[in-house]
């Protein structure tokens, strides 16, 4: 199994939706991470457990843009959520809430 523990792989401090808008955006994080992760699980048909634990929150816009933006960027909803895996125990409603991200997202909508 593929790992991402955000905290220490990208930051504990995570920033808003783009990275016009400043460091550690969920937009960079898709880009530079999370995306080519994936399409290496998916590739592997392997799961990617992403760690939520040891972060000082996560504002919306982050998630959004991370996990929604998959969605946009071209990953077939289905095939996210059948790789994905998640914990959180900081925070047991992130798991719902970035599930509702990936389903409520447009594909094709930059």
């Amino acid at each position: 199994m593929l790992k991402i523990v955000i905290a220490r792989d990208f930051t504990d401090t995570v920033g808003g939706r783009y990275i016009k808008e400043g460091d550690y955006s969920g937009e960079l994080f898709r880009e530079e991470i999370l995306g080519p992760k994936l399409k290496q699980a998916l590739a592997s048909k392997d799961n990617l457990l992403i760690d939520f634990d040891g972060g000082y929150g996560y504002p919306t816009s982050f998630l959004e843009e991370s996990f929604g933006g998959l969605v946009r960027d071209g990953f077939d909803k289905k095939a996210i959520l059948n790789t994905l895996l998640f914990k959180s125990e900081d925070n047991l409603k992130i798991v719902e809430r970035v599930k509702n991200y990936i389903m409520d997202a447009k594909e094709n909508e930059k």
